[in-house]
């Protein structure tokens, strides 16, 4: 490329994970663009860092600074930007549009990259899971899937969606294959909440910054790689089966949420979850959707019952329940698996802890103002976990439910008497979730 030419200045809005992703595969290398900067959004704590040379390229030997989302505009401005780069995802499509038009106001170009320029190929066959929005159940529906692939005998690798919230260049590729590895990793509870439950079940779980690399090693490893996908995201990794996970309690948001709805008219499979505790009519207007957008795909049935390790402690008791973060932060729910729990159990009050809450925890409610009477488990970094920690002690209740992926009681110091919430995604009818996989796992197995 002549030097004199002029390049194309970028700046992509991101939020530490599918930002990083589309520049490695789309921008890193090529001498046209610009990338001026990275925004941050969503994730505490992750603005003011940089995206180091080691992973930027020869073109950024300086690194790519990761600013607030909140200066994006001006940016735009003061750089002369050409091109904005919407890189996240859980978020409505008016929220996208708005974006787009404060973009096209101040004179860049607006674009959303899709799956032909980002997902990568595999030496092996992909599975992916992934679902419309954050909190539909995607966890267990990976770790089942997982299992009905060990019980034919393949070897799975699980690729995880990216959660780099520590340092860049040395989480650039990152292998856990022992629950102890996640402590030598300093990984935050958002991703021991991912991690640790396949882990558990002896599997080895892939993840990072640099997926060109993290695939490399992951398919030296196995016969099939899953792709356990992020908030609603869609693959990085070109799935030989595509399964979506659609929740009925939010009927309706599997239309209105980037990329939601790519990922309900590309897959394969869709799986309806938490069919025990949703509204019939809810159920009925998902399958109407699904029938209008994506009528070849087959359709999976299933529950998620919730069950309690001690029930006796909930029973007309004043409890505290602590919920997953990012179902009920930007996955939009009002309560989670923990509610539904301690109702079930018959406890008498949900005790509401916003009166309680300190530092960032307090932050959270505020910026989330649709949070029910629970407690999202944030936990960030170390700050995040005592901030936690200090408003589980300040709430004045006779037990604490505890219905995080990952068992908070190993990580935190809590006083008052405590349950755990599980829950595992379970078929319901035909065809069931392994039927499904029927086709996929005979062709695996013949190469085998």
């Amino acid at each position: 490329m002549d030097t004199k030419t002029k390049r194309i200045k970028v700046l992509i809005l991101g939020a530490a994970g599918r930002d990083f992703h589309n520049f490695n595969v789309v921008f890193r290398n090529d001498p046209r663009y610009e990338v001026v900067a990275f925004t941050a959004a969503q994730i505490p704590n992750i603005g003011g860092r940089l995206y180091p040379p080691e992973l930027a390229g020869e073109l950024y030997p300086s690194g790519i600074p990761i600013l607030d989302e909140a200066e994006w505009v001006s940016l735009i401005d003061h750089h002369a930007i050409d091109e904005v780069v919407f890189a996240y995802s859980d978020v409505s499509h008016n929220e996208v549009m708005h974006k787009a038009s404060q973009a096209l106001a101040h004179g860049a170009d607006f674009r959303l990259l899709g799956p032909r320029a980002t997902m990568l190929r595999s030496a092996r066959p992909v599975v992916s899971v992934c679902a419309v929005r954050t909190g539909s159940g995607k966890s267990p529906a990976s770790r089942r899937v997982a299992a009905i692939l060990r019980d034919a005998g393949v070897r799975v690798a699980v690729v995880r969606h990216p959660m780099p919230y520590g340092d860049l260049a040395k989480q650039a590729v990152q292998r856990f294959a022992r629950v102890d590895d996640l402590a030598a990793a300093d990984c935050t509870i958002e991703e021991m909440e991912e991690y640790e439950p396949h882990l558990v079940h002896g599997f080895v779980v892939f993840a990072g910054v640099d997926y060109e690399r993290i695939l490399r090693r992951a398919v030296a490893e196995a016969d099939v790689i899953l792709w356990d996908g992020g908030n609603n995201d869609f693959p990085f990794i070109v799935p030989d089966l595509e399964i979506v996970l659609v929740d009925p309690h939010r009927a309706g948001h599997e239309r209105a949420y980037f990329p939601g709805e790519v990922n309900l008219r590309r897959a394969h499979v869709l799986v309806l979850t938490k069919l025990d505790t949703a509204d019939p009519e809810r159920v009925a207007a998902v399958r109407a959707t699904i029938a209008a957008s994506n009528p070849g795909a087959i359709v999976v049935d299933s529950t998620m019952p919730v069950k309690l390790d001690q029930p006796d402690l909930v029973r007309g008791a004043r409890v505290l329940v602590v919920e997953d973060g990012p179902t009920l932060t930007h996955g939009g729910m009002g309560y989670g698996a923990g509610a539904l729990a301690a109702r079930q159990a018959g406890a008498v009050e949900l005790v509401d802890p916003r009166p309680f809450a300190v530092g960032g925890v307090r932050e959270t409610f505020a910026a989330y103002a649709h949070i029910g009477p629970v407690l999202p488990a944030m936990g960030y970094g170390a700050g995040q976990i005592r901030e936690l920690e200090e408003t589980i002690r300040r709430t004045s209740c006779d037990a604490v439910v505890v219905a995080t992926p990952v068992d908070l009681r190993r990580l935190l110091r809590i006083e008052r008497p405590t349950c755990r919430v599980t829950y595992e995604l379970e078929d319901r009818g035909h065809p069931t979730l392994a039927d499904a996989l029927a086709t996929f796992v005979a062709k695996v197995t013949r190469r085998g």
